[in-house]
């Protein structure tokens, strides 16, 4: 199925969770991210057994430090 994550397509499985989507796109550790799916955040607790539908559009914000 198709998704998009920070507006970039990916193409992942049917059955799909959203620790099983990161792995598969990111590149670097998830501490200090969070996701938003269609605009809702999904709480980490909850990332692996949250499933994704086609056509999700998912967001994932990296914490940074700075003033």
């Amino acid at each position: 199925m198709e998704i998009t994550v920070n507006q970039q397509n990916y193409s992942v499985s049917d059955t799909c969770s959203l620790q099983q989507m990161l792995s598969a796109v990111l590149t670097q550790p998830t501490k200090g991210i969070a996701i938003a799916v269609n605009q809702e955040i999904v709480p980490k607790a909850n990332w692996a057994t949250y499933l994704l539908n086609p056509d999700d559009d998912i967001t994932i914000i990296k914490a940074t430090q700075g003033g």
